[in-house]
C-alpha cells in the first residue's frame, strides 16, 4: 500500500522569494533538493513513487505571518484531499505548535495537546455527530438502498471533509473495501456544496462508479468548517438522475 508523504512549510517570511540564479545553478539547486528528499525517504525506509512541485506564481507573497521556521511532515492515504489535510495541519500549527516557538528539544507535547492533535487528525467531532444520529441515518440509508437497488446502487458512505471514510451502508462493501476503492479513484476536483461528480474505480478487478457529493454541512472546529462528503457506489453506466441531490438533502437535515 502506497502512502503519501506530505510537507507543510510554516516558515517566517516578510516578502516573496528573491532568487536570481542562472539556469545551471537553478538546476543544481533543484537536483540537490530532490536528492535530499530521496535520501530522507531512504533513511526512514520509505520509497518515493512520485514528487510533485507547484511553481510559485510571480509576485506571490506569503501573507501569513508565521512566528518561526517550522516544517511539518505527515504520512497519509494518497486519496485524501490535500487542501483539507493542509487545513488540519494549519489548525494543529496554530493551536499547538505556534505557542511553543522557538522550538527546543526539551519541549514536550502535553497529554491534552496530544489529545487535541489526535482529535483534529481523526475528525472526532465529525464522527461523534454521526454516532449521535446513527439510528436515523441507518434507517434513511437502508431505505435509499432498497429504493435504488434496481438502478444499480449498492452502497453509501459518509466521509470526513478530507475524504476519510467514517461509515458505510449496505452489505456489499466494507470500510476496507471503501478505502481500496478510493485508492483507485484518481483526482477529485473542487466540488461546490450540494453538487456531485462521478468517477470510475475498481474493487477486486470489478469496475464500479463512485458518485462524490459535497454535503455543505458539518462541524466547525476552531473556525475551520469541515463538511461531510457522501459517496454512492453503483454499477457502471448506472443512471441515478437527481437522486444524489435528494440523498444529500435528506442526510443534511439530520447532520446539519
Amino acid at each position: 500500500m502506497n502512502l503519501y508523504l506530505r510537507f507543510f512549510d510554516f516558515s517566517h517570511s516578510n516578502s516573496g522569494p528573491n532568487i536570481n540564479l542562472d539556469p545551471v545553478s537553478l538546476f543544481e539547486l533543484n537536483a540537490g533538493l530532490v536528492s535530499a528528499l530521496y535520501e530522507f525517504a531512504r533513511s526512514i525506509d520509505k520509497k518515493i513513487e512520485k514528487l510533485e512541485f507547484k511553481p510559485s506564481k510571480k509576485g506571490a507573497l506569503n501573507k501569513t505571518n508565521y512566528k518561526g521556521d517550522v516544517l511539518i511532515t505527515t504520512q497519509t492515504e494518497p486519496y485524501l484531499l490535500h487542501k483539507s489535510v493542509r487545513e488540519k495541519i494549519k489548525l494543529i500549527y496554530n493551536s499547538v505548535i505556534s505557542p511553543k516557538i522557538p522550538l527546543d528539544s526539551a519541549l514536550e507535547i502535553l497529554q491534552n495537546e496530544e489529545d487535541k492533535i489526535l482529535d483534529i487528525l481523526t475528525d472526532s467531532e465529525a464522527r461523534n455527530r454521526i454516532k449521535k444520529h446513527k439510528k436515523e441515518i441507518n434507517q434513511l440509508a437502508n431505505d435509499f438502498l432498497t429504493e435504488m437497488n434496481s438502478y444499480g446502487l449498492h452502497g453509501i458512505c459518509i466521509t470526513c471533509f478530507d475524504l476519510s471514510p467514517i461509515t458505510v451502508f449496505g452489505k456489499k462493501y466494507s470500510l476496507n473495501d471503501v478505502e481500496a476503492i478510493l485508492r483507485k479513484i484518481g483526482i477529485i476536483p473542487e466540488i461546490s456544496p450540494l453538487e456531485w461528480i462521478y468517477r470510475q474505480s475498481y474493487i477486486s478487478d470489478e469496475q464500479i462508479w463512485v458518485y462524490v457529493i459535497k454535503s455543505g454541512v458539518g462541524p466547525t472546529i476552531h473556525g475551520l468548517f469541515e463538511p461531510y462528503f457522501y459517496l454512492l457506489f453503483a454499477d457502471p453506466q448506472s443512471y441515478l438522475g437527481e437522486f444524489p441531490g435528494k440523498l444529500a438533502a435528506k442526510f443534511n437535515q439530520i447532520l446539519g
